[in-house]
């Protein structure tokens, strides 16, 4: 199959009437139509899009209809999701990683492999899952870092003790989730999220309001939901992948057994990966935490600029899902070339959409905010007028830096298809600490207000992806592979 792949990938770059050898092809022609151009990179990347925009969705709903009950529960909603989800990043990490094995073992011809794969990160989430639950009584002691209110405080703890039960279904689908991408059946991902995704909706609405025959439990109403929709995903996923039509050649249910080497494989390339994603989540938790200091109204702000900047940030991973799963199929395959010109097609496809989505952060914050301001009196309403002057300000931060989130996360996807996941967590470690630290001495020190924490966070996400960007240009990501060097 690798050999099949890589002669079909040289006969099209090289026939005749190929556009990629075409004098006469325009540019956008070749660039769209050529092996992992944009028609490509595209038809595997919209599906991805559209799944985390489900996500974007569950959490931008969650927030809206918090914020329709009380403004304080839907700023408490933001440093206590983000806090679960440092707590998560490790476990998550790993599991998330399988796509990449899903990949590399698709692409050197060895698909037996994938069920095996895929089983240690069920195992993985199945084990960490009641773990979580002992982070509940440290919860406080790290909101009260944040100085905030005691109103806020007792919800951050209410919505963080209830998300934690959504914790292992969280890891699970992760794992599950990469059977299907890494070999490029997005579609199903897109559907099951979907669902998903409407299910917590319908939840949220029930739960935080109390509606058929449920009492109004408000921010864990939203939490509760949320905890239920992630292993229901769980279980749809695994209904799925265990019936798969080609589970034999796939090794499904041959793969059912723990297998110590490859997990300790998995853990070796994905656990950086983990630690990548724990300290820059750490990092929005310590930023969101030390704006709280500033007030609640800078705190219910920023997570609402956040909650926003979701709509526009999170396809993007989508994105670099793809250019994972691109790169690991083609340098599983040895072929490197396809595997750059996968980073340049995409880079034109994240760069194009997030110049859309600056366009609406800069022209249009009303019609963003629009969806939390109709519950709380209108944009011009006077429970929301002075929040939502505050977040329309923030948006225009968003607007500067997520071109560069583009490149970022496109080049970040490069590496992490390779392999490259040490240098990945490295410049997480290094890098990550410095909006907290920088916005907490400005604070306590100069006297800084909410605009000048939000410039220190512009330079952080630029200097990420001028990093990453240096990185692919240097190289080494072209040697790399994370399977066993004896089926390559």
């Amino acid at each position: 199959m690798a050999t099949s792949t890589r002669e079909t990938s040289e006969s099209l770059n090289n026939s005749p009437g190929s556009p990629g050898n075409d004098p006469d092809s325009s540019w956008l022609r070749r660039w769209w139509t050529q092996p992992c151009g944009g028609r490509e990179v595209l038809r595997l990347a919209l599906p991805l899009m559209v799944s985390t925009m489900s996500w974007t969705l569950m959490n931008f709903c969650d927030r809206m209809f918090l914020l329709w009950h009380s403004k304080e529960e839907m700023a408490a909603a933001a440093p206590s999701g983000f806090l679960l989800f440092t707590f998560i990043c490790l476990p998550l990490g790993i599991a998330s990683y399988t796509n990449t094995f899903v990949a590399q073992y698709e692409g050197s011809g060895n698909p037996s492999r994938i069920g095996l794969a895929v089983w240690q990160a069920i195992f993985l989430g199945l084990i960490v899952a009641p773990f979580f639950l002992l982070a509940i009584p440290f919860a406080d002691s790290i909101f009260q870092l944040g100085q905030h209110s005691e109103v806020i405080r007792g919800f951050e703890n209410t919505y963080f003790r209830w998300m934690t039960l959504s914790a292992g279904g969280t890891v699970c689908s992760a794992g599950l989730t990469a059977f299907f991408t890494g070999r490029g059946q997005n579609k199903t991902v897109m559907i099951v999220d979907g669902a998903a995704t409407l299910l917590n909706l319908v939840l949220d609405y029930v739960l935080i309001f109390g509606y058929a025959g449920f009492p109004e439990m408000g921010i864990a109403g939203a939490a509760i939901a949320t905890s239920i929709s992630q292993w229901v995903k769980a279980v749809v996923y695994f209904s799925l992948f265990y019936r798969t039509a080609d589970r034999d050649r796939l090794g499904v249910r041959t793969g059912m057994r723990f297998d110590r080497r490859l997990l300790q494989r998995m853990v070796w390339y994905g656990g950086p990966e983990g630690l990548r994603m724990m300290t820059e989540v750490a990092m929005l938790t310590g930023f969101i935490i030390v704006v709280g200091k500033l007030g609640d109204l800078p705190l219910a702000a920023t997570t609402l600029a956040f909650n926003i900047n979701g709509i526009g940030f999170v396809p993007l991973i989508g994105i670099g899902i793809a250019v994972s799963t691109l790169v690991g199929q083609q340098l599983g395959d040895d072929n490197v070339k396809l595997a750059g010109r996968t980073a340049s097609s995409a880079l034109v496809i994240a760069l194009t959409y997030t110049a859309a989505m600056a366009v609406l952060y800069l022209g249009f914050p009303d019609l963003l905010l629009f969806g939390h301001a109709s519950g709380a009196g209108g944009v011009d309403g006077q429970d929301f007028k002075e929040l939502g002057e505050m977040a329309s300000g923030l948006l225009r931060f968003v607007a500067v830096y997520c071109a560069l989130d583009a490149v970022y996360i496109v080049y970040l996807g490069v590496v992490k298809g390779a392999g490259d996941t040490r240098f990945v967590f490295l410049v997480s470690l290094f890098l990550s600490p410095l909006p907290v630290l920088v916005s907490w001495v400005g604070i306590e020190y100069f006297g800084w207000n909410l605009n000048h924490c939000w410039i220190v966070l512009t330079a952080w996400v630029m200097l990420n992806g001028m990093v990453y960007w240096v990185r692919y240009r240097q190289g080494k990501w072209r040697t790399m592979r994370v399977v066993e060097p004896e089926l390559l």
